[in-house]
């Protein structure tokens, strides 16, 4: 009988956004598995750490070496369970991820499913599935992430009582009151201006007063020169990012939503992330110009819907999965996945009932101990294990715990 408790060898990536060394969490985790493979080098840039069966990075099983999805296949009924199976096939429906960010992610969202599936049968070498990507992002340290329009009342205000922005970027035939049409014109405006117009306008905000700004819109000012020492004065991301979007700063343990058709990007800190099984991008700013999307792919795959910044936020909420009460889950709105967020203090426990789908566990501070059939393993900070189908086991702590699960259930 193949066991349902897995430890797993995860691989990292090294994208220039990345940290560098052994200040990326993402190598500190890969580095911390006992008996892997991982080699840490303090030159290169460690951006993300997959865990999961995605094909360009996969999970071995640390005992054996084994690719984790031909060991799925091989036991499908067991690990993944008849219920996921029917719903999803034998491919893991979710991808999660840690990343430690150093500077601005490209500027992007994930075609939903309908335009992922035109653009995987176009051009499968770069759109290597055919669904969509919504994703949640978990603090594990102070993170900085542009998500999502402003509502427009303040877009219009920027943009109408700047001088250089309503000359630059605004149609003349904008409404008195804008609409998402003005503000998509205003995103392709931005975005095909050429790098003298942009560094124009860049330099006229430069010598701005932050009071010029507005109310809430003071750290434009401040987040310039930052943003334009990580790419270019001529990056047309950091005037979409800093005027049109919402800047969040979240503490530990905060989360947001990022439906497919989102517009975000990641600026700073180390978190958890999660998606629908995709690997699918449109990038069009904090990236060089040869490595943008064409703007009216971007703009067509682009929810122009406005919010407020609160309402990227996805709120925990106490779990029944938790059978001694110490555990929360993220629930976005989608049917891909959930995570169960688990907190313990020195020598408390906690009982995570059988999932009816497979799960990925990833540690994420402290240490202590994992009982599942019969057997009691050692786990601290670093560790992943996949757990299979209807598999109930005990999480004890150590010096304190704390884990992420992301799991499926039909």
């Amino acid at each position: 009988m193949t066991s349902s408790i897995i430890q797993l060898e995860c691989q990292c990536n090294n994208y220039p956004w990345g940290k560098k060394g052994k200040e990326s969490l993402a190598a500190k985790y890969a580095a911390a598995t006992p008996g892997g493979s991982f080699k840490l080098d303090e030159t290169k840039e460690y951006a993300e750490q997959w865990m999961g069966t995605y094909p360009t990075t996969p999970s071995l099983i640390l005992s054996s070496g084994e690719d984790l999805q031909k060991h799925l296949n091989a036991n499908k009924d067991a690990l993944i369970g008849k219920p996921i199976l029917s719903k999803f096939g034998s491919d893991l429906p979710y991808l999660p991820k840690i990343l430690s960010i150093a500077k601005a992610l490209p500027l992007q969202i994930h075609p939903d499913k309908a335009l992922a599936q035109k653009l995987h049968a176009k051009d499968p070498s770069k759109f290597s599935d055919a669904n969509h990507k919504p994703e949640i992002a978990v603090a594990l340290s102070r993170f900085e992430v542009f998500v999502g329009w402003k509502p427009l009342p303040r877009i219009q205000a920027l943009f109408t009582e700047v001088p250089i922005l309503r000359s630059s970027f605004v149609p003349n035939d904008a409404n008195a009151t804008f609409n998402t049409e003005n503000l998509k014109a205003i995103l392709s405006n931005i975005l095909s201006a050429s790098d003298e117009e942009v560094k124009e306008v860049y330099e006229k905000l430069r010598g701005m007063p932050k009071e010029a700004f507005g109310e809430g819109e003071e750290y434009i000012a401040e987040m310039l020169p930052r943003l334009a020492e990580q790419y270019d004065k001529t990056d047309p991301g950091m005037l979409v990012a800093l005027l049109a979007m919402n800047y969040l700063v979240l503490e530990k343990g905060e989360a947001i939503y990022v439906p497919a058709d989102g517009i975000h990007a990641y600026l700073s800190g180390d978190i958890v992330e999660c998606m629908a099984r995709s690997d699918n991008v449109l990038n069009t700013g904090f990236c060089p110009r040869a490595d943008r999307d064409s703007i009216e792919l971007f703009t067509a795959a682009l929810s122009f819907s406005p919010k407020s910044a609160d309402e990227a936020l996805l709120k925990p909420k106490p779990s029944v999965k938790g059978l001694k009460g110490h555990t929360q889950v993220l629930a976005p709105p989608m049917s891909e996945f959930d995570m169960l967020v688990t907190v313990l203090r020195s020598g408390e426990k906690e009982t995570i009932e059988a999932l009816k789908g497979p799960a990925i566990m990833v540690v994420t501070g402290g240490k202590g101990i994992l009982k599942a059939e019969g057997k009691e393993t050692e786990i601290k900070e670093g560790y992943v294990f996949f757990i299979g189908y209807n598999t109930e086991f005990e999480l004890v702590a150590g010096s304190g715990l704390e884990t992420h699960i992301a799991f499926a259930e039909a």
